[in-house]
């Protein structure tokens, strides 16, 4: 059964469009041996992505100090001044390792030649998207960046989906969010919003599924086929 046509894509960006592990991986790395705490592998590392820096932060901490038997709590302070660590090199090093997950390029273009109108909203701090975007040659292609500095509330909260709708003037009926976590389904729910899940990116080990997205799809260049037959 068809439905009725979409206008707005709404992206994650980091696990959805971005490998974006080894990148950050080096910088929490970076930021514990600035500490004197213990290194991680960078698949370890993986399973702390998708909720923005902070999060990143205070897990990469909290296994540091475990390991150690320190059993410590950091205190705000500690967090905070350890986040600084951690930005400051990652802002030099944003497209180093990291890559777009295979056909990304190619099927955002598209998506774009249909008429779609695309946007990012991720949890990463927004100061660092436009330069990965410009990085992995995408600029112009996204008509509004949202990251989780923008607003007061980020994914899974709705508030930026709803900020994403009322900004480019479309109905949250013409929008559908597509993203690899838990995070981006929950919040699409909350906005009473179609979504789709990547079953690659970052889940922290969760089947995608679980979390009941409309449609889940296996690799990013499968959403062509997937709007076409649906939507169109």
């Amino acid at each position: 059964m068809k439905q009725s046509n979409k206008a707005v894509l709404l992206f994650d960006l980091d696990g959805t469009l971005l490998d974006s592990a080894p990148d950050l991986a080096k910088a929490v790395n970076h930021m514990l041996v600035t500490l004197n705490l213990k290194e991680f592998s960078q698949e370890i590392i993986r399973g702390w992505v998708g909720n923005g820096a902070r999060t990143l932060v205070e897990r990469a901490l909290q296994h540091s100090s475990k390991h150690n038997v320190l059993n410590k709590t950091f205190s705000e302070a500690e967090i905070s001044s350890a986040l600084a660590i951690f930005l400051k090199y990652y802002q030099h090093n944003l497209c180093s390792e990291s890559v777009l997950y295979k056909g990304v390029k190619e099927t955002l273009i598209a998506l774009k030649d249909k008429g779609y109108r695309l946007a990012i909203i991720t949890n990463k701090p927004a100061e660092f998207i436009t330069p990965i975007i410009a990085g992995y040659d995408l600029t112009g292609l996204f008509e509004l960046l949202v990251g989780g500095n923008s607003l007061t509330e980020r994914k899974p909260h709705p508030l930026p989906l709803l900020h994403a709708c009322k900004v480019l003037d479309v109905t949250i009926d013409q929008c559908i969010m597509i993203g690899d976590s838990k995070n981006d389904i929950i919040a699409a729910r909350a906005a009473n919003m179609q979504s789709i899940g990547l079953t690659y990116g970052y889940n922290y080990g969760e089947d995608i599924s679980v979390f009941k997205p409309d449609w889940c799809l296996d690799t990013f260049p499968e959403l062509l086929p997937l709007l076409h037959k649906v939507f169109c």
